[in-house]
């Protein structure tokens, strides 16, 4: 009797971890379509349209990765082009990056966390992944961590790319304004989230 308990105990936790395992990791196949979704720095801007982070991406993973970055959009006006955004049926991950224009607009931060939050529901209503790019304070002391973008990829259980944006616009080298990487700034950005792809598990 004490070896059938055992034997139960242990089938049943390979059994849950296996499953944990199959639920978390969801590898991209090469037909899925990744989304951009930003403002001007998903755009690109001050930088030529292949030189963007989501073409740089798209070069070192080989998929097709659409940039839907708007030179000066809050995170508002993101929310209201998602949805027909959502209806290319081949998107399976969503790249969400806004908050600098907010931050500058000094629009609420508490709004800027539901819209962010809203975006992420409407995006797993559709079974598609997201991973959140935090957008760091501009002040006039230099950079600062934002810390609701910590606070919604837990409230929504989304990985987050935290420090990629702020490591850049820290080097002067990176940068081609105060706000805005420049083409090698923006070559390294589209290499750290390729990288953080491959660590979440989204893609080889």
């Amino acid at each position: 009797m004490k070896y059938l308990i055992i034997f139960i105990l242990l089938f049943l936790f390979f059994w849950t971890t296996q499953n944990k395992q199959s639920t978390t990791v969801s590898i991209l196949s090469q037909n899925d379509t990744i989304l951009a979704l930003g403002d001007s720095l998903t755009y690109g801007y001050n930088a030529h349209i292949d030189e963007s982070y989501p073409s740089i991406l798209s070069q070192l993973s080989k998929y097709k990765v659409i940039n839907a970055g708007i030179n000066g959009e809050t995170s508002a006006q993101g929310l209201r082009r998602l949805p027909k955004l959502l209806e290319e049926e081949h998107i399976k991950l969503i790249l969400l990056c806004f908050g600098g224009n907010d931050i500058i607009q000094h629009l609420s931060m508490s709004q800027l966390k539901e819209n962010l939050k809203t975006m992420i529901h409407m995006a797993k209503e559709k079974d598609i992944k997201v991973l959140l790019i935090s957008v760091p304070n501009f002040t006039l002391f230099g950079l600062s961590p934002l810390e609701l973008y910590e606070e919604v990829a837990d409230e929504t259980d989304v990985p987050l790319a935290s420090s990629v944006l702020a490591d850049i616009l820290s080097q002067p080298s990176l940068k081609s304004d105060q706000i805005h990487p420049n083409a090698l700034g923006y070559k390294m950005m589209g290499e750290k989230i390729y990288e953080k792809l491959k660590e979440e598990g989204f893609i080889n």
